[in-house]
C-alpha cells in the first residue's frame, strides 16, 4: 500500500504522485485515469528497483491537512 497525492495541474490534467518513491509521478485527464496511471507507475518503479537489486523504500506516511 502506498500513499498517493492527487491534485489538479495547471493544464487541467490530474497529477498523481507517490511521495515514498521519489520521482514516481503520473497524470490523467480525470481522477480515475490518474489513479490507474499512478498504480502502473508504482508497479513499474518497484519492479525496476528489484531488477537492479535496489531496496524498495518503505512506506511510512502521516497525512495532515493544513488550512491557511
Amino acid at each position: 500500500m502506498r500513499e498517493v497525492i492527487i491534485y489538479r495541474g495547471e493544464d487541467e490534467y490530474w497529477v498523481a504522485e507517490c511521495p515514498s518513491l521519489p520521482g514516481c509521478i503520473s497524470q490523467g485527464k480525470n481522477k480515475e485515469e490518474a489513479i490507474i496511471n499512478i498504480k502502473e507507475a508504482i508497479e513499474g518503479y518497484i519492479t525496476a528497483l528489484k531488477e537492479d537489486n535496489i531496496p524498495v523504500p518503505p512506506e511510512n506516511f502521516d497525512t495532515f491537512v493544513v488550512a491557511v
